[in-house]
């Protein structure tokens, strides 16, 4: 079976190995313990979010929830394949994956320390688009569902994955290393950076949240500024998944089951897994070197598969939005749903802003509760627009 077929003098993909999974439960991985404290501390570091909730023994001691807990979007670190996995089933020779977005809907259970997450997963169907990236491209869908150690729904989750002939996506060359070259930045422009950020921190460090009635459509966010990105952001953002973590997980494959997760994706050897040998030498599995995350911190390897250099994990920009939300509306606040889009990664040297707007105000919401829906829009320092998301957050009455 080939990846891809001609018709024409037309690249196709080759899709045979995928509707046989359309609907079904995959990917049997769960995590091994609990999580803790420091787990939840080196999540917020990696994602450059400083909310004092998350890290501060002291400050969340006398907070409502009287000590340390998790941001709602610590949920994919307590996940086997940063909630990617189960749109990623069949095999496509010669293609790779990229995040393409996430939606996600809460259910007013907070993570703690000590807390542990099953899953169940679903592959749940793909479409097919025309990309000026790579031509036919492949858009997946798989679903998560979280529940914690008591049974309580936490989550659930909606990945898009975006699979493409790296050929023809090295053909294109929309993101050729001569198009990403780092960029460097004086030490002025740190300074702009560095105040900016910390203009966003005081802007509600003690967690405040806005009264529903006070706040209007129109009403601005303050701006969000992470970055500048490099291989070490990078690589703190992939040990803060605990999969990333030697040792954490397990599969758990039901008897009589297979699982199209523990199967070749296509990828090529140089971005692949050696799971025999991940037994004895743990680094074979490890995704800062093998596999296909290693490109995001290996610029050699991110050219093999069509990226001008390392990039950033879809999964950090998503949590980056849900964040920023979370920040702002305080305590009392909560998202009970978001949906993001990924435009493009965020590039090795790149800054990443965050722009927030009210869109409406819904009084009578299906959650039970009014919510105030908000838009968010991530872009570079050149301006290009690198996400795009929609929440529904509730904010006291």
């Amino acid at each position: 079976m080939t990846a891809a077929t001609k018709n024409e003098g037309e690249v196709q993909l080759d899709l045979s190995e995928l509707d046989k999974w359309v609907g079904k439960d995959v990917v049997f991985a769960e995590m091994w313990d609990p999580c803790n404290a420091t787990d939840i501390r080196r999540w917020v570091q990696a994602m450059d979010y400083p909310n004092p909730l998350h890290w501060d023994e002291q400050f969340a001691n006398s907070s409502k929830f009287g000590g340390i807990v998790a941001p709602q979007s610590f949920t994919v670190a307590m996940d086997y394949g940063h909630g990617c996995h189960p749109s990623c089933v069949g095999n496509i020779p010669g293609s790779h994956l990229i995040f393409g977005g996430e939606e996600w809907w809460f259910y007013g259970t907070p993570i703690r320390p000590g807390d542990k997450l099953t899953q169940k997963r679903r592959f749940d169907g793909y479409d097919v688009a025309d990309t000026k990236f790579a031509g036919p491209t492949l858009f997946t869908r798989g679903d998560t569902v979280h529940h914690n150690q008591h049974g309580a729904l936490v989550a659930k989750e909606r990945a898009t994955a975006i699979r493409y002939l790296v050929d023809e996506a090295k053909k294109r060359g929309m993101y050729d290393k001569e198009k990403r070259s780092p960029k460097k930045w004086s030490a002025e422009d740190l300074e702009g950076i560095n105040k900016l950020r910390m203009d966003w921190i005081l802007s509600n460090r003690e967690g405040i949240s806005p009264q529903f009635k006070a706040v209007n459509v129109g009403d601005k966010l303050p701006r969000r500024v992470i970055g500048p990105h490099s291989v070490v952001t990078f690589a703190l953002e992939c040990r803060a998944h605990r999969q990333n973590i030697w040792g954490t997980w397990r599969w758990n494959v039901p008897e009589g089951v297979h699982d199209p997760a523990t199967d070749d994706a296509g990828f090529s050897e140089k971005m692949s897994y050696d799971f025999e040998a991940r037994k004895v030498d743990p680094r074979q599995a490890d995704g800062l070197f093998h596999g296909p995350s290693s490109g995001h911190i290996n610029s050699d390897k991110a050219e093999e598969i069509g990226m001008g250099g390392a990039y950033g994990y879809g999964a950090s920009m998503n949590a980056w939005f849900v964040d920023y939300i979370s920040y702002w509306a305080g305590h009392n606040g909560f998202v009970w749903h978001s949906k993001s889009q990924f435009r493009s990664p965020a590039f090795e040297g790149d800054v990443t802003f965050l722009d927030g707007e009210i869109i409406d105000k819904i009084e009578v919401s299906p959650y039970g509760a009014p919510v105030v829906q908000i838009k968010v829009k991530q872009t570079t320092q050149t301006g290009e627009v690198i996400l795009t998301g929609i929440a529904e957050v509730e904010l006291p009455y």
